[in-house]
């Protein structure tokens, strides 16, 4: 990623924080046909978008399943909806229709929705495995320690705490002067979905020197959009109560759309 200031001079005073006018998204290198992978983000925004946005509608429209549990549930779905939202629509307008300028405004906006969405997909992850720590722990106790309150108390501080730490880091972002230097089967699912999110990050980050840039790329832009299209596949379908419940509700749409009402003569 490369900047373009207003004033190439600010350069010559290096007690001067300059704050570019635009920057410029490079993307890959030398790659032909990366179109086909950017229409292929397009069907896996979408498919995730579908999918989780499904998850939320069977939990609000089904009572059973208002337990504390699928308050993290619901707020892991919600977060992979905004997180994909927030990334791919804009990734897409930039390369496939060729708008790789982004103003600095824009790219501190787009940066600290980004993070924030990741960051809480993170805290909903820890949430969860506190949920299934106690189901493990203390399964006497469950229904005791994992409330309702406790949930939206968790919920509620891991939003805000994200929502803190993140405009924190672009507040401190705008100080910085750019320039052109270079119990096993209870948790896993859980196990399954911590490993797609972090492993190739961290593989990405602690082997940057030896992984090539086109490479870095894919991985990152892949940790990003993959996890909000398993999470409903991976933690949400393979719960029995989930499975049933939807079971239900589609069963009943479909009985509800067979019934054809009898118009007299």
């Amino acid at each position: 990623m490369s900047y373009l200031t207003s004033d190439p001079n600010q350069t010559d005073n290096i007690d001067t924080i300059i704050r570019p006018s635009y920057f410029f998204i490079s993307g890959f290198i030398d790659i032909p046909h990366m179109d086909y992978y950017y229409v292929f983000l397009c069907f896996v925004y979408i498919i995730s978008l579908v999918g989780n946005t499904f998850v939320m509608m069977v939990i609000y429209m089904d009572n059973s399943l208002h337990s504390p549990k699928y308050v993290a549930v619901f707020n892991l779905a919600f977060a992979d909806v905004c997180g994909s939202t927030a990334m791919v629509p804009k990734l897409l307008d930039m390369f496939l229709f060729s708008r790789q300028l982004i103003s600095y405004n824009q790219c501190l906006t787009s940066l600290f929705f980004i993070f924030l969405f990741l960051t809480m997909q993170s805290f909903n992850l820890t949430i969860l495995s506190y949920d299934r720590l106690v189901a493990i722990c203390c399964p006497l106790r469950y229904h005791m320690i994992v409330t309702h309150r406790s949930m939206f108390q968790l919920t509620g501080a891991a939003w805000a705490f994200a929502v803190f730490l993140v405009l924190l880091a672009v507040c401190l972002i705008t100080r910085l002067s750019f320039c052109r230097v270079r119990a096993l089967k209870t948790c896993t699912s859980h196990l399954i979905l911590v490993a797609i999110f972090y492993l190739p990050v961290n593989f990405t980050y602690f082997l940057h020197s030896i992984i090539p840039t086109n490479a870095r790329i894919i991985n990152l832009s892949l940790t990003s959009v993959l996890p909000p299209m398993l999470n409903p596949i991976i933690y949400v379908l393979k719960t029995e109560e989930f499975k049933e419940s939807a079971k239900k509700l589609l069963s009943k749409r479909g009985a509800q759309r067979a019934v054809v009402p009898i118009q007299s003569t």
